[in-house]
């Protein structure tokens, strides 16, 4: 129980900005000018700021003081990283909070909006061991199927995945070594994926995002795994499903000619939108390729272009999601809340809000062109309200 100070203080808020902005208790402590026990005592809840103490730990860590008496949002699923070195703990801990950010982005926003319908293959498998490959390549067919793609290359992933419903975050992240991570949430009823944008390399980011979308639907029920087996194992899947989904057995078999070099390889690569390394994957999983075959190519490769770089990498921009950004566009377009009162009625600073919803720099100040996905509530209409501080007024509904 807090004594004195801020009522309704969050001390859970506080853990997520320690995390987000990746500074000790001691450093924000020096920042606000408090004792480091201070902090301490606002992070156990046994003592809440006062006034003016919150208003500077507002301003240092770039959010309103209203924004630290918010309740928050039903946690996220626990999300997989693909490394969980103990060296990453700290980047995981900020993604994870990043992810938190973008699920309180969401649920705001939903309030004036609907969003696409989830349209996603159900699988409830609570042990990975039951998983079995016949088993992905019929999801990752399932999903093609659901969503209409046919079995030719998908020409925009980020667009096919949320037009199903997911919400889709690609940002810097400053964490190379942790491509993305996806998670369940209660609170809007779909899940959400976030992409590092650290490497602008399209090939890569498509994949990462078939893999994530390969956990949400063979992993939703699995309990975690602390174990690195068990964790491998889990990723081995989500990487199967992306060969699967992006490269489909029958028409990508098809265009191969066995033995395969890697000119031809090369070729394909531009019009699957998937790099060589995963087609030599791919051509494995299938059995067109023994494991000396995939072995030979792999050498092959690193000796003619490195072990990471492939020739036309930077050829293929990153898909950029949408959905956020134009939902924001939406609410502006309408008339439902000014430009520059979304970030107050978030509680997050402008920049934050245009990292998260993929926004141009600067979007709050200026002006940018609107194109619809999401569609505003038909039940919000008429009589405009107060909504967490900011007017809502009336518009006409697009439904």
């Amino acid at each position: 129980m807090s004594r004195g100070g801020v009522q309704g203080f969050q001390q859970d808020r506080l853990s997520q900005i320690l995390a987000v902005r990746r500074v000790t208790q001691v450093q924000l402590a020096s920042m606000v000018g408090v004792s480091p026990a201070t902090v301490s005592k606002w992070r156990a809840g046994s003592q809440a700021p006062e006034r003016e103490a919150l208003e500077r730990l507002a301003s240092v860590v770039n959010v309103t003081p209203e924004w630290f008496t918010r309740p928050l949002s039903e946690k996220v699923s626990p999300p997989l990283f693909r490394s969980n070195a103990s060296a990453h703990v700290a980047a995981r801990a900020m993604l994870e909070a990043r992810l938190e950010w973008a699920q309180d982005v969401a649920v705001a926003l939903m309030e004036f909006v609907d969003y696409p319908e989830l349209n996603l293959p159900m699988r409830r498998y609570s042990d990975p061991e039951e998983i079995t490959y016949e088993d992905i390549e019929l999801a990752a067919a399932e999903c093609r199927e659901m969503w209409r793609l046919g079995r030719v290359a998908v020409q925009d992933l980020a667009l096919a995945v949320e037009g199903a419903g997911i919400i889709v975050i690609r940002e810097e992240t400053g964490v190379a070594q942790i491509e993305g991570l996806s998670a369940w949430s209660d609170a809007v009823g779909r899940p959400l994926v976030l992409l590092s944008a650290d490497k602008d390399n399209g090939f890569r980011s498509r994949f990462d995002l078939a893999h994530e979308l390969g956990h949400l639907i063979l992993h939703r029920h699995v309990t975690h795994p602390n174990e690195r087996e068990r964790h491998n194992l889990l990723e081995k899947q989500a990487h199967r499903f992306a060969g699967a989904f992006l490269l489909p057995a029958e028409t990508f078999s098809a265009e191969i000619k066995i033995p395969p070099t890697l000119d031809d390889l090369l070729l394909l690569k531009h019009r699957w939108g998937v790099s060589v390394a995963a087609m030599i994957m791919r051509l494995r999983a299938l059995g067109l390729l023994d494991h000396d075959g995939a072995q030979v190519l792999f050498k092959r490769r690193s000796a003619r272009w490195g072990a990471k770089a492939e020739p036309g990498d930077g050829d293929r921009k990153p898909e950029q999601p949408r959905l956020l950004r134009r939902t924001i566009d939406l609410l502006v377009d309408e008339g439902v809340m000014p430009r520059d009162a979304i970030p107050r009625h978030l509680g997050l600073s402008a920049g934050d809000i245009e990292m998260l919803a993929g926004l141009p720099e600067g979007y709050f100040r200026g002006k940018n062109n609107v194109i619809e996905l999401a569609r505003l509530k038909s039940a919000v209409a008429g009589t405009a309200t107060v909504k967490g501080g900011s007017t809502v007024l009336p518009f006409r509904s697009t439904k």
